[in-house]
């Protein structure tokens, strides 16, 4: 150590003169002694902090995209149509006492020569309840309908069954649906009477 400090003063004294070498070691010294001295009233307390730069957020528009919509299908219901019940017709009961189906028959045949056909057809059709009755294929009694008639006879002498069926037909229609009468119902409603009275009568000789 002694060594490295001879050749260190030897070199700095070869480099700088041994007065100027003193005077900067005494200024050096002056001025470490005048640090401690003072200190800490030369160092500032705070510090200036550097502020941290900063940026302006950039706000974007926010784009709000309409959610789609699934369109409702709507199918139109289907209404039921109302079926149109079949009204009871009641069937025009025989007069009481009640004249043979001869007698029926010929007050229609005087109605028909007079046009009134809706009364012809009425008669002709009592006149085949007249038959019915006569035979004990039905009981007479009051509001009974031709839906009735027909099933009740029908179920005895099931072959006058279409028969009766037409008649109804024919005599609701013009009575009860009240449309015009003609000369062709009351041709039919005889025809339909002479029937009856055939097959009661081939039925009656079979029996």
């Amino acid at each position: 150590m002694s060594r490295w400090w001879t050749e260190a003063a030897a070199a700095l004294g070869d480099a700088v003169p041994l007065p100027l070498a003193a005077l900067l070691l005494l200024a050096g010294a002056l001025l470490v002694a005048l640090a401690w001295y003072f200190f800490p009233a030369w160092v500032p307390r705070r510090l200036p902090r550097v502020g941290r730069l900063r940026l302006p957020r950039l706000r974007l528009p926010r784009l709000r995209l309409p959610r789609p919509r699934r369109p409702k299908l709507r199918l139109p219901r289907r209404r039921r149509r109302a079926r149109p019940a079949t009204p009871a017709v009641p069937v025009p009961a025989p007069r009481s006492p009640g004249p043979a189906p001869a007698a029926h028959a010929g007050l229609a045949d005087r109605l028909a020569a007079e046009g009134r056909y809706a009364e012809a057809v009425r008669e002709r059709l009592r006149e085949m309840v007249r038959l019915l009755v006569a035979r004990q294929l039905v009981e007479p009694r009051p509001g009974l309908t031709v839906t009735e008639l027909t099933t009740a006879v029908g179920r005895v002498r099931p072959g006058v069954r279409p028969t009766l069926h037409a008649a109804g037909t024919i005599f609701s229609d013009l009575w009860y649906a009240q449309r015009p009468a003609t000369a062709a119902h009351d041709h039919r409603m005889r025809d339909l009477a002479a029937d009856l009275r055939r097959e009661l009568a081939a039925e009656g000789d079979h029996r």
